[in-house]
This record gives C-alpha cells, structure tokens and sequence, in this order.
C-alpha cells in the first residue's frame, strides 16, 4: 500500500484542514508529519467551526487511527486544551491517537526564546506565531532537545532542567527583555500527564507495519510549501520541511512508498505575517478579498495578507512536490467579482521570468492576465454541472498553465460544500 500526502502549495491557510476531515473516509490511518501549534487546521460540520493545531485532521470521523508523527513539534499545554476541546464533543481519543516517542517537545522556554528574539529583530521581524517552533527545531537540529519519549525516563525532570538553564543562559543576552519562567510553566506538566494517558509509540514501526498490512494512509502536512525551510521565501519562512519529502522524514516512511500528492491552493492568495508577496493588494480589491474570505489567522487571529493567484509560485510548488492532484478551495470567495486576474509571471530587472527567483525580495512586478468572473453565488452548488461556465474556465484554464488537473473543488468551510470533479 501507498501513504497519499496532502499539503499546501502556498503559504500556509489553503484549507487542509477542512479536504482532510473530507478525505477521511477513503483512508484507515491520517498522520501528521511537521510542524506544531503554530499551525492552525479549520474544519466546519454541523455549522460549527472546529481549529485543531497538533491533532491530525481526522479525529473527528469514525474510528480512523490518528498519528501525530516524529517530524511534528508538541506544546503539552496546547496539547491538552486540544484534547479537552474535543472531549466535550464526547469524542475519545485515548483508543485512536498515536504519538511517536521522537516527536520534540516545545518547552516554556522555547517560547520565551522566540518573544525575545522576535522583539530584538524590530522591523526586520520574520512574523513568527510565537509558540516557540524555530527554537524547539533548532533544539532538534542542535542535538539538544527534549523528546516525547523522554517523559518516561526516570532522568526526564533531569533532561527538561539542564535545557531549562541552557536557554536561560542564552536568553541573558537580550538584556531588555524581562520574563517570568514561572508563568509560562503553567500548566507544562500537566500537559506533560496528559500527554502520557496516550499511545506513545515507535511510531516508524507502527506506521510500516500498517502499511504493510494494507491499511490505506494520508499523510498531513501543515504550513504551505512557500513556508519550506530549504524551498521558501527564506528567512521568511518556517523551520521544517513542509513539502512532500517531508513525509518521508517525518513518518519514517520510504520514498517509493509515497503514493498520489494533493497540492491544495486558494483560488486567489493569502499570507500571514512578514515577508515577499508578490502578488499582494493594497487596495479596496486586497480589503474585499479579506472580507469576503473571513481572511484572519486561525491560531494568531491576525489578517492575513490578500492577493490574486500566483501561477508561477504554483508551477514551483507543484514541481517541488510532484503533485499528482489538485484541490482549489475557496472559489466561493471570488462569487462577486466581474473580473479576476492571475499572475501569469514576473517583471524583473533581468526581464520577464515565468519562474520564482532566487529571491522575491529583488524588484519584481507581478504581469497579470484578466479572466471573466462568474459573479454569482456559487457555495449552494453541489457538481460541476452547476457551476458557471466562467468557474469552469477558470479552472480549466489554471489546469493548463499547471499541468496538473484540479480534482477537488472546495465553495464554501462546510464538509459538505466539497466537489468532486
């Protein structure tokens, strides 16, 4: 059997959360392979709206095994308000969750790091969530961190002091920054019990081994491709493998057992926080597209920056990714525009370039194609027999510049507002 991976193919808010929660039926396992809290999944069923940040997507249907994999980052205190989040839904989730012994634990000082190195950059600040993801991984990267198996360890109270007073040295060098350890340990341990009241497992055995049997697997990811470590609009980016290699590293899983990629984007774009947008509107259209797709960060609440689609950025995520199948989501939130227009590629000192430079923060000019919009209500619709012919162009005519075909179209937060083409 292969593991299906779904990711993002921008930066980051694409809707994963939502087409996993819709995919999950068609699979036995659902795993998180990257990233941590600072990752905000939404999904909406029963006109209630669900964030899951370090719980895989699938939690909420039938009896599906849920894997919170080795490439993952765990805050114990976001982790336990996760839980009890969904124990009110009387969901239990002690049979049906897994956690790998080698995912890496955010400590309260990874936290305190993050502020203070965020404030001391000013103006030049990367826009981090501040859940003290980039410290944890620099702690892995580093040999230095604390991992979830170490919570069974006699010597683990041991392990979280002498990391404790490491960042507590580092931390000396930001003299203007004041804390308290004490208030950001609250409630550490306690998630640290809770975190225990689970499966913690070798989760690289576990996963092969029902691989092996044929259960069928879809790994998540979190963040977009453009928030890739090595592949992103660096520094402005995030401090894992967001793309589909990842999966490999973050589940323990083999390259030749990686099976259909899903590429999810937004018909248009969004970014939170600092760094190269190139497509961005700072205008009425940028503040429409805001409102209309209720555009504001699920684990920070900030707005999100808005633009039109860019099909250059596309092409690359999609190359970097190998992406097999596409899923267009928020279609809904173009309903009211008479025109629509689509980055087709960059005006730059060198020339036009249809591919991503080096660096997006040289002068480019994003070169716009205008397309008809269907300006209508479309998130009532349920085949693409209904869809207006303007819709339809429009995808088709994004399939064309891609390569790839769109096979999952989302018009509207709701399970059910899911197409299948």
């Amino acid at each position: 059997m292969k593991v299906d991976v779904l990711l993002g193919l921008q930066w980051g808010d694409e809707g994963k959360g939502k087409v996993v929660d819709v995919l999950t039926p068609r699979y036995d396992v659902i795993a998180r392979f990257q990233g941590g809290p600072n990752a905000g999944h939404s999904l909406e069923f029963n006109d209630v709206k669900h964030v899951l940040h370090t719980i895989p997507s699938g939690i909420f249907r039938g009896d599906q095994i849920n894997v919170i994999g080795n490439g993952v980052v765990i805050d114990p205190i976001i982790f336990k308000k996760e839980i009890e989040g969904i124990a009110q839904l009387n969901i239990d989730l002690t049979n049906n969750l897994f956690i790998s012994k080698k995912a890496h634990l955010i400590l309260p000082s990874h936290r305190i790091l993050d502020e203070a190195s965020e404030k001391a950059k000013g103006k030049t600040k990367i826009g981090s969530t501040l859940k003290g993801i980039g410290p944890t991984y620099m702690d892995k990267t580093g040999r230095n961190g604390l991992r979830v198996g170490d919570i069974l360890t006699a010597s683990f109270k041991e392990k979280y002091q002498t990391l404790i007073e490491k960042h507590e040295t580092l931390l000396c060098q930001y003299s203007d920054f004041k804390y308290s350890l004490k208030d950001y340990e609250e409630g550490w341990f306690e998630g640290i019990e809770a975190l225990k009241k689970f499966n913690i497992i070798d989760s690289e055995y576990y996963i092969n081994d029902l691989i092996n049997t044929q259960k069928t697997v879809l790994a998540e990811g979190a963040q977009g491709t453009l928030l890739d470590i090595d592949f992103g609009s660096y520094p402005y980016v995030t401090s894992s493998n967001t793309i589909s290699a990842g999966a490999c590293t973050g589940l323990g899983v083999a390259p030749n057992k990686i099976g259909e990629i899903f590429g999810i984007f937004k018909a248009y774009c969004t970014r939170v926080g600092s760094g190269p947008f190139p497509t961005e509107l700072h205008d009425e259209t940028g503040d429409k597209l805001r409102n209309m797709g209720h555009e504001y960060g699920a684990t920070t609440g900030r707005p999100r920056r808005c633009g039109w689609l860019d099909l250059p950025a596309l092409r690359y995520a999609v190359m970097i990714n190998g992406v097999t199948q596409l899923v267009m989501t928020k279609a809904d939130v173009l309903n009211e525009f008479e025109t629509i227009k689509v980055c087709t590629k960059y005006r730059t000192p060198e020339g036009e370039k249809d591919i991503m430079p080096y660096c997006l923060e040289t002068e480019i000019e994003p070169v716009f194609t205008e397309l008809p919009g269907w300006n209508q209500e479309i998130s009532s619709y349920r085949t693409l027999d209904e869809m207006p012919d303007a819709l339809k162009s429009y995808i088709n005519y994004i399939e064309m510049k891609v390569g790839v075909p769109v096979k999952i179209l989302s018009v509207g937060p709701n399970r059910d507002q899911t197409i299948f083409k």
